[in-house]
């Protein structure tokens, strides 16, 4: 095992206080922040080093995140340019018909987000599911963080901790773990359904009290409906068609040539951008080159609007990974074996604890969830799937089970539904503020998280 250096307790120290900063509530900023100069101040020995530490820390979480700040802002300017011209309102009128309550919008949403992004990743279908049900679930009277709960739950919680398509999640940790891929997908099954119905059925009835009790307020469905009164034109009912038919085309398009990840998610980018090329064109004119214009720059201003405040916070969380610290604080500070900071207190952590099935399922669930710290989700699961192997035969019992149950605490926490910076995409379509989608996400998937690990007890 990897000697625990200063740089670890530094860590772990600075991610016990920002938890706390995030069950009171506050912004963790200032924290962050304070974990990277004091990380910076370990490595490099002085003030001027930490201070440097800062900038480039946050250069490599800006790097990071530039592709998801970029879609998220071109498909809103695609969104802005739809609003101006009314056609954003005759788009949502199909979908209308069928859905008439919050219940079923919630539901309906959560559904279609969860088949799209079994085959293409929640990352791309965030995007497209967003820019065409997002209104629709507004107009019935389900607020803004109902429909990114929806769309964040299902599609980066249930989708991608299963991963049943496309087999990346699955495979990543069975071969950590030493079995077959299968065999931890079908182990999986059982503790993937009671985490996603535990914690997707606990978020809705939360969100259903809080909106009986007047707590939510939906200011959204207020701009909404307020350009209900713009004139109607051709125009508008061909971009009405335009804009769904074209994304329907790009999962085609994924589908067809195997796009994945970041290829699916610059292909729903591109589209957003010719969409609004083209429509400006026929819409202005020759006054189309200053409406473009405009519309990015609103666009880019929602972005970092939304964007901006998280970055110095994924730039602390990121330094518990190997390549982001010494791309921030240089090569050579940890010491060697070392896989990261937060492999190498995972690893610590499992050998100090007792070998029993309830310990062991508890652990893995714990250490699964921690590797998840840095918004990823995948980064941890190879940590996952060999403590899986060792605690599976310390204790004799189903190396599958437990390799699934460290999947399911990496990405639920980790893949984007408590982790603010990974679950951006869900919160900025929506046009809600990160945190306050974490916060919402809290408490259900920490029951889901509880009640799948007492159920993984008894299938070891």
């Amino acid at each position: 095992m990897v000697e625990l250096t200063l740089l670890h307790w530094i860590y772990t120290l600075m991610v016990i206080v920002i938890l706390a900063v995030m069950i009171m509530r506050r912004d963790t900023i200032i924290p962050c922040i304070a974990g990277i100069f004091l990380l910076g101040l370990a490595a490099k020995g002085s003030v001027i080093g930490a201070t440097r530490g800062i900038f480039d820390a946050f250069i490599v979480a800006g790097i990071e995140l530039f592709g998801i700040i970029l879609v998220i802002s071109l498909i809103v300017a695609m969104s802005k340019m739809m609003e101006s011209i009314g056609a954003n309102v005759l788009m949502v009128k199909p979908f209308s018909r069928l859905i008439r309550t919050p219940d079923y919008a919630f539901w309906f949403i959560g559904f279609v987000m969860l088949m799209t992004s079994w085959f293409f990743w929640p990352s791309p279908a965030t995007p497209l599911i967003g820019a065409v049900l997002l209104p629709v679930g507004l107009k019935v009277g389900l607020p803004a963080i109902g429909v990114a709960m929806a769309i964040n739950l299902f599609g980066h919680g249930i989708a991608l901790s299963s991963d049943y398509i496309i087999q990346g999640a699955p495979t990543i940790t069975a071969t950590a773990a030493g079995v077959e891929v299968t065999d931890v997908m079908v182990s999986g099954i059982p503790l993937i359904a009671v985490m996603g119905v535990t914690t997707v059925v606990t978020a809705y009835i939360f969100l259903k009290r809080d909106m009986r009790l007047g707590r939510i307020e939906n200011t959204v469905v207020e701009q909404f409906d307020r350009k209900a009164h713009t004139d109607v034109t051709w125009i508008s009912r061909l971009t009405a068609i335009l804009v769904p038919i074209a994304f329907f085309l790009d999962v085609v398009a994924m589908f067809v040539f195997g796009l994945r990840g970041g290829d699916a998610t610059s292909l729903v980018g591109g589209t957003a951008v010719l969409i609004l090329v083209i429509v400006c064109i026929l819409q202005y004119r020759e006054k189309a080159l200053n409406k473009i214009a405009g519309f990015l720059k609103d666009g880019f201003i929602f972005g970092m609007e939304i964007f901006g405040p998280v970055i110095p916070i994924a730039a602390f969380f990121y330094l518990g990974e190997m390549a982001p610290i010494q791309g921030a604080l240089g090569e050579g500070i940890l010491p060697a074996g070392s896989q990261g900071i937060l492999s190498d207190m995972g690893r610590a952590l499992a050998a100090a604890v007792p070998m029993n099935k309830p310990m062991v399922a508890s652990m893995e669930t714990v250490v699964g969830a921690i590797t998840g710290l840095d918004g990823s989700g995948f980064s941890g699961m190879s940590l996952a799937g060999s403590l899986a192997r060792v605690f599976g035969t310390a204790v004799n019992g189903s190396i599958a089970v437990l390799a699934a149950l460290g999947q399911i605490g990496a990405i639920w926490v980790g893949g984007g539904t408590l982790v603010p910076w990974g679950l951006l995409p869900a919160a900025a379509i929506c046009r809600v503020l990160p945190m306050d989608l974490a916060r919402r996400n809290f408490k259900p998937v920490m029951i889901g998280l509880i009640v799948t690990t007492i159920v993984a007890m008894f299938l070891i």
